[in-house]
């Protein structure tokens, strides 16, 4: 199973550059950058980071893909 993630796409719709998003979360811009990607499987603390600083459930950010 792969992590999937739409964390481009809503990043993208709400407005947020990589950058801004990062600083939101405490990361630097390579690794949202690398997650995006699928290059990197964030935390599950980093995850859930991610999608509050979204305002989206995990679910409808991450998903395993079989």
């Amino acid at each position: 199973m792969t992590l999937q993630n739409r964390l481009k796409e809503i990043r993208l719709k709400q407005e947020f550059t990589q950058e801004t998003l990062a600083k939101m979360v405490g990361v630097t811009r390579q690794t949202i950058i690398a997650i995006e990607k699928g290059k990197f499987v964030p935390s599950v603390k980093l995850a859930l980071e991610l999608a509050n600083a979204l305002n989206k459930p995990l679910e409808s950010v991450f998903w395993l893909d079989k």
